[in-house]
């Protein structure tokens, strides 16, 4: 199952080809900058304004995109002065280097968990997606030269941000980094904003759990810039596990007694799927995403322990 996921993880970052937008907030809070890949498959890169320059936030997947994201980066007139990763995922480190290279080494700050991850690659997720068709992935990884232990705060470029690590989850391991003073969160993907996730890894018990302890964490949020999908309110974490819950309980009621997913539960539940998310982009260029993404839950639901099963993944 883990080469499967492996394998179908690396379909997740084929696309290339991008297109940028920018969002600001009032000027009461650092303006935020935002490139958006274009679907299907579509990946932020954010920016926001710090005292000693710009904070990137994730470097897209392919060379192409992270070129186009620095473009937009760079036309704003500010240096870079930091970059930052959420999570492993070929598609949010694949342009490090580009970034790195553009910016005469700036420093590039992750979790000594996210590092470790991205130096170890466990699941070949780079070299898989290295050999994908007409791949225009980068041939080696840039990697982190700033790492923190879990949970520490960090000062990039000036700037004070809170971080948590999670997982696992939608990843084996996210940071998500928080300025308390602009309430603005980053989220990785711990939090999408309408859109098909990936569940291939088949946490999503554990992405349940993660996102209530995001909620309790961080009270205040005033805006979740997720890795993709739009900016919006915490609401976006409702959203979020709802959609989770719903899949959950979909698969499970089409799986009684341990059975096996037959092809017909199976197209029902994407059916249905479908018609309750209409307009749900895929985070992936896999056009299976989402009958892949129930194989991958109805195997973690029929491994779980209903007497051990956390509250939150019980069902409802």
């Amino acid at each position: 199952m883990r080469r499967l996921a492996a394998l179908l993880f690396a379909a997740l970052c084929a696309a290339s080809c991008s297109s940028g937008t920018a969002r600001h907030q009032d000027e009461a809070r650092p303006a935020v900058g935002r490139f958006a890949s274009a679907d299907p498959g579509s990946v932020n890169t954010y920016w926001l304004q710090a005292p000693q320059g710009l904070v990137v936030v994730d470097t897209q997947r392919s060379l192409t995109d992270a070129r186009a994201a620095l473009a937009a980066v760079e036309a704003t007139g500010v240096p870079i002065a930091a970059i930052l990763i959420t999570h492993s995922h070929p598609d949010h480190v694949g342009g490090v280097g580009v970034f790195r290279q553009a910016t005469a080494g700036a420093p590039v700050y992750a979790s000594a968990p996210v590092d470790t991850s991205m130096r170890t690659d466990p699941l070949h997720f780079y070299d898989l997606t290295r050999a994908l068709p007409n791949s225009d992935y980068a041939p080696q990884i840039a990697y982190p030269d700033h790492t923190f232990a879990p949970g520490s705060p960090i000062e990039p470029a000036g700037i004070t941000l809170e971080t948590a690590e999670f997982g696992p989850g939608e990843s084996e391991t996210s940071t998500v980094y928080y300025d308390p003073k602009s309430r603005a969160l980053f989220a990785g993907d711990l939090v999408a904003d309408k859109a098909t996730p990936a569940l291939l890894e088949g946490h999503s018990c554990g992405w349940l759990i993660d996102l209530d302890r995001l909620r309790t964490q961080f009270p205040h949020i005033g805006t979740i810039y997720p890795g993709h999908g739009a900016p919006g309110g915490p609401e976006l974490i409702d959203e979020q596990r709802a959609y989770l819950e719903h899949f959950r309980h979909l698969v499970r009621t089409a799986l009684p007694d341990g059975t096996d997913l037959s092809e017909d539960k199976l197209n029902s539940i994407a059916a249905e799927l479908s018609r309750d998310y209409p307009g749900y982009p895929s985070v992936a260029s896999l056009p299976t995403l989402l009958e892949e993404n129930i194989k991958s839950v109805a195997q973690e639901i029929r491994a779980e322990d209903p007497a051990t099963l956390p509250i939150l993944c019980q069902a409802r």
